[in-house]
């Protein structure tokens, strides 16, 4: 019996909320089309022009009928028809052209702004949001932005205006058989604008169900190896399909509504059409109005369908736009960190304040959201500059977290943090990360080159500098096995390379960034026993100078720290060195005889 589970449905977006107003929605909206106003109002113009030549031509042809009745010449109204199509077709597609440019101005703008906010939120937002939701709004939204910021808004425009301009030529020629026209186009017009809620409602489904694609995707992409090894491949295909599926019927429906509001101008137009050609077809027998007078009017009858047509699509792209635009808005609201800038660094050795950085925890109390328990309880400690520190304890004892309350990942909820004995809230972001240097668990590498992977926190970085810390981590002998160098790709998240390899790449791109704090979690994790030691060396050789923190799961790491922190269920429990903590802490002792928690290799 099969007991694989069916694939489970997505939990709802923590940055799905209620929809925006219309008011709001324009007020977004006209936030991305003001820059680019002049040229939305050129497009405008443009098009404008077209109308008004559309607009001449059934009068040119009522001219020119009277003149064949008259027997006058005809063809200066030939060439004077002949120019004006010309002339309307060359400036519409001019201003088609500027309309799309600027369309694409308006996505690339609003990516822009989207990806910088992404890339500046507060480490809490970004823990609690499926990154292939936020993809798919920088990706999947825009291109719906991208409809509505001018084609819809240039079409409503030029759309009323005609409109509005060929009701009053057909006033002009026929006030009953125009009664006869608008009370159609009401009609027909009032049931189509029914649907168009749904439009919104089925569209807004269709972009949650994209999203839901890209956060199924990077799940599985993200843990490929882990996918392929349980065999998940088809579960894994079936919860993305599943979301694929959701998609799909959502943007049918979008697709049906947007059919019958499609349809309706064209409806409206033909039901209109029949009614004057019998109104019409009355009048002109009782010789009430010319035959040249009803042709016209129905000229401008299928003129109107153009504009009718604009009016309908650009309320369509309203409905549609209105909900990306509203998805976009939700992650323009989500909690982002202060930009740091270059000149933010805060003082390094040799210069103002030389020196490794100092650190102390006072009464720290914290957890990661409210309803959870707190990770720390009234932790307290106190680093000096330079020399080695290491954190021990249980799993779940809150080392790691000390690291991310100094980086300011996360705030503490109580008490204060200070690097140099200020508060690490008072320190811009910029000034505060210069002086650190941050190796995590699980040391990730980035796609690119090997090189660009270890400049990436140091970018003006010399090559001598480069080519020590390669020779200190072990690295020149990797180097001088790939068929590029330092410039041979490493992979998707460091793919190409080992375990070890890429932590000893986080290591080294730490070390090129010559801090005053340097944040070791677990950075030995994957070494073997020789490039451990010499890992170590290194550790040992930079804490003479900088201060070094470690949070360390094996023995030989912590018996050389000048000081040991252990922690246990959020709490500092005991600070000595390795021998003092064996003669005075029983949990210390007990995982000191079973060396720490990892034995070393």
């Amino acid at each position: 019996m099969n007991t694989a589970s069916a694939p489970t449905t997505y939990e709802p977006s923590p940055t799905d909320e209620p929809p925006l107003s219309a008011r709001e929605t324009i007020k977004a909206l006209g936030a991305y089309v003001r820059p680019h106003r002049w040229a939305v109002a050129l497009g405008l113009l443009c098009a404008l022009v077209g109308a008004a030549g559309g607009l001449l031509q059934p009068l040119a042809t009522k001219a020119l009928m009277d003149r064949l009745a008259s027997g006058d010449t005809i063809a200066g109204i030939l060439i004077a028809l002949t120019v004006l199509v010309v002339l309307g077709t060359a400036v519409e597609a001019f201003g088609a052209y500027v309309l799309e440019r600027t369309a694409e101005s308006v996505v690339l703008a609003a990516r822009r702004t989207l990806v910088g906010r992404l890339l500046r939120l507060r480490i809490s937002e970004w823990e609690r949001i499926p990154p292939g939701d936020l993809m798919s709004r920088v990706t999947s939204d825009t291109t719906l932005l991208r409809a509505v910021s001018t084609q819809a808004v240039v079409s409503a425009a030029t759309g009323a205006v005609a409109f509005v301009a060929a009701v009053a030529m057909m006033a002009y020629l026929d006030v009953v058989l125009l009664g006869v026209t608008l009370d159609v186009v009401v009609l027909v017009g009032g049931a189509a604008a029914l649907v168009m809620p749904q439009i919104a409602r089925a569209t807004e489904r269709s972009q949650k169900a994209v999203g839901e694609i890209s956060v199924g995707l990077e799940r599985s992409l993200g843990a490929f190896r882990t996918v392929k090894a349980s065999g998940a491949e088809e579960r894994e295909t079936a919860r993305v399909e599943a979301a694929a599926r959701r998609a799909w019927r959502h943007g049918v429906k979008s697709a049906k509504w947007e059919a019958v509001a499609g349809s309706a101008d064209e409806l409206a137009v033909q039901l209109a059409f029949l009614a004057v050609l019998a109104v019409g077809g009355a009048r002109v027998a009782s010789g009430e109005i010319p035959v040249s007078t009803l042709i016209a009017f129905l000229l401008y009858l299928f003129y109107l369908i153009e504009p009718v047509s604009k009016l309908v699509d650009a309320v369509t792209s309203y409905q549609e736009g209105a909900a990306a635009i509203s998805r976009i808005a939700a992650v323009e609201r989500l909690s982002t960190e202060s930009p740091a800038r270059q000149a933010d660094a805060l003082p390094r050795q040799g210069t103002a304040a030389p020196g490794p950085a100092s650190v102390r925890f006072e009464d720290v109390t914290f957890r990661y959201r409210p309803g959870l328990p707190y990770t720390h309880q009234q932790v307290s400690f106190e680093v000096p500059g330079a020399g080695m520190t290491a954190f021990v304890g249980p799993s779940g004892a809150g080392k790691s977290t000390i690291f991310a309350l100094i980086e300011r990942f996360h705030e503490a909820t109580d008490g204060r943090v200070l690097v140099d004995g200020k508060d690490v809230r008072d320190w811009s972001l910029g000034e505060l990360r210069s002086a650190i240097g941050y190796v995590e668990q699980d040391a990730p590498v980035l796609a690119g080159t090997l090189r660009e992977n270890l400049v990436f926190a140091a970018p003006g970085a010399t090559d001598d500098a480069l080519r020590d810390v390669l020779a200190r981590t072990k690295l020149d002998t990797l180097v001088e096995r790939l068929p590029h160098g330092l410039d041979t790709p490493v992979g998707h998240r460091g793919s190409k390379l080992s375990g070890g390899e890429r932590q000893r790449v986080a290591i080294a791109r730490a070390l090129l960034r010559k801090p005053r704090l340097l944040l070791l979690d677990e950075a030995t994790s994957q070494l073997d026993a020789v490039n451990e030691l010499a890992l170590r060396e290194v550790v040992a050789d930079v804490a003479r100078e900088t201060t070094v923190l470690v949070v360390a799961h094996r023995l030989s790491t912590v018996t050389g720290a000048d000081r040991i922190v252990v922690m246990d269920a959020g709490r500092v429990r005991a600070v000595g060195t390795h021998e003092e903590l064996v003669d005075q802490d029983r949990l210390y002792a007990r995982l000191a005889a079973t060396q720490l928690l990892t034995p070393a290799r």
